[in-house]
């Protein structure tokens, strides 16, 4: 198949040995990124801590300098006093009972969820529909705020929400290959000192276990972690 051709091809640039610096990364990123389309950038963070454990739960968010490259099409749900607020931030959609009813409905059409702590008792009932989507609003996330205004344009700006599953695996879009090398390492490097500045209180032994990029046609890039880390930039 020529799509087998193309990766083979493109695998050919990447030393399988190497960690790769978050510079070195997206100059690599630049070259193997060749899709008819704009790919985006995945990272993919292994840790060593246990899942099962509710004290090492991992969860928080991270501001992307340069942005993902993704139009959010964003809900917020709240008391009509906030609405004005909301919606000259830039929510696309903005409401009370009215957007949990459409919700509950099946209506879907949406990338993030916000919300102020006033009407979480009516956003309580989204809890299966939203959760199975990961799209739940949480206190810990930043998506449930009294500061609804700020919390839209830092969303909308590139802030991005991440955690764990129960691989003990943090997945996140960091960007998209028609980004220019600097955006790329400068994400790359702000969604690894997130996870790490997110490492569970009282956790021993290895956090960070591995970090790899890749575009969503290419093969993965293993990145050098540790410096950032041992340098005090994490």
């Amino acid at each position: 198949m020529n799509t087998g051709k193309k990766y083979k091809e493109k695998t050919k640039l990447i030393d399988r040995n190497m960690l790769y610096t978050p510079a070195e990364a997206a100059s690599l990123i630049k070259k193997i990124a060749g899709a008819k389309f704009d790919e985006t950038i995945d990272m993919a963070i292994h840790l060593g801590v246990d899942p099962k454990k509710t004290d090492q739960t991992v969860r928080g968010t991270v501001s992307l300098p340069a942005g993902t490259g993704k139009r959010l099409r964003m809900v917020v749900l709240t008391k009509s006093e906030k609405y004005k607020e909301a919606e000259e931030a830039g929510a696309d959609y903005v409401g009370a009972d009215d957007l949990v009813e459409k919700i509950m409905g099946g209506w879907l059409d949406f990338d993030i969820v916000l919300a102020t702590p006033d009407i979480m008792s009516s956003v309580g009932k989204l809890g299966k529909i939203l959760g199975r989507k990961g799209l739940m609003p949480n206190p810990k996330a930043g998506t449930v705020t009294n500061d609804i205004g700020k919390a839209v344009k830092e969303f909308k700006a590139g802030k991005i929400e991440f955690k764990l599953d129960k691989g003990a695996n943090i997945h996140m879009g960091i960007g998209k290959a028609s980004f220019d090398e600097k955006s790329i390492e400068s994400n790359i490097t702000a969604a690894i000192n997130a996870i790490n500045k997110a490492k569970p209180v009282g956790f021993k032994g290895n956090y960070i276990k591995s970090v790899t990029v890749s575009t969503t046609m290419g093969p993965g890039i293993k990145i050098n972690y540790s410096k950032l880390i041992k340098e005090g930039a994490a």
